[in-house]
């Protein structure tokens, strides 16, 4: 054991390994990730999948999209700009996946904000099996009943516990529930990690959420741990976020870096850098 090291510190290192250890397997396998998104961030979603060393596809055409699932290795949906066309697509993926034991990962953009989003949110988690349900603060909170509150698609925030809120958000729903914000949470029915990764920047850029959605598609197809893909995801990509916000003038350059930074983000610096706090029966 190193002199004056801490037993967080040896848990955090642990954590980190782990991430790190996804994060190569990934580029190992290259795993394709079926996208049913939306249209404001679908090239950035699809060249965040290529940076992290995935491969991405966009299908939503309820025709194809069967057919599309059964050749990949994991499913994000997304309901940012929603069609009831879309959410027919996303049923009829999500089934297959479901039926080949792919896992599925649902970012409920806007939920909370019109009827038809949360509608159709609790549809797709109440008809599928998901593996990872990943939102911002105001569309989890609504999701879990503690008063979160969205505008257009961006959060103004909850009300209460965050840590409280993702807890209950994954005992109602009983998946893998992974919040963004200024410090992530991620919960399942007995853990809680706090990834404490990421730049104020990142607000001050459209999709990053939906960049991480893609990220945690990636992960959960190399593992069936889906909450420490997520937390490592949310690692990966906060991680990219500090290094490339350090040079950026604006957003537009530090959209290119984040994208860049997440290219060259390596095993040894994910391991090095994850910072992921895990607890249990919290």
């Amino acid at each position: 054991m190193l002199e004056n090291t801490t037993e967080n510190d040896i848990a955090g290192l642990r954590n980190g390994v782990i991430a790190g250890t996804f994060l190569a397997t990934v580029r190992e396998c290259r795993p394709l990730v079926h996208h049913i998104t939306n249209s404001v961030t679908i090239n950035d979603c699809a060249n965040t999948t290529i940076a992290v060393g995935a491969a991405p596809v966009m299908a939503e055409a309820p025709e194809e999209v069967a057919e599309m699932v059964a050749a990949a290795d994991a499913l994000v949906l997304n309901i940012g700009t929603l069609t009831h066309e879309q959410v027919e697509a996303m049923l009829i993926a999500g089934r297959r996946a479901n039926e080949l034991g792919i896992p599925v990962i649902l970012d409920p953009v806007g939920a909370g904000a019109t009827a038809f989003r949360t509608d159709t949110a609790w549809k797709l988690l109440k008809e599928l099996d998901i593996a990872v349900l990943k939102g911002n603060t105001g569309e989890i909170g609504h999701l879990a009943g503690a008063g979160g509150s969205v505008r257009g698609v961006d959060s103004d925030g909850i009300e209460g516990d965050p840590v409280e809120t993702v807890q209950e958000c994954a005992r109602l729903t009983g998946v893998v529930v992974a919040m963004t914000g200024d410090i992530d949470i991620v919960a399942d029915q007995k853990r809680v990690f706090l990834i404490e990764n990421g730049d104020p920047m990142m607000e001050r850029l459209s999709g990053t959420g939906c960049m991480v959605a893609s990220i945690t598609g990636a992960f959960a197809a190399v593992t069936d741990d889906y909450s420490f893909a997520a937390a490592s995801a949310l690692a990966a990509f906060g991680l990219a976020g500090e290094r490339a916000a350090a040079g950026a003038r604006g957003p537009c350059s530090f959209r290119t870096a984040l994208i860049d930074e997440l290219f060259v983000l390596t095993r040894d610096g994910l391991t090095m850098g994850a910072k992921i706090e895990e607890f249990y029966g919290i």
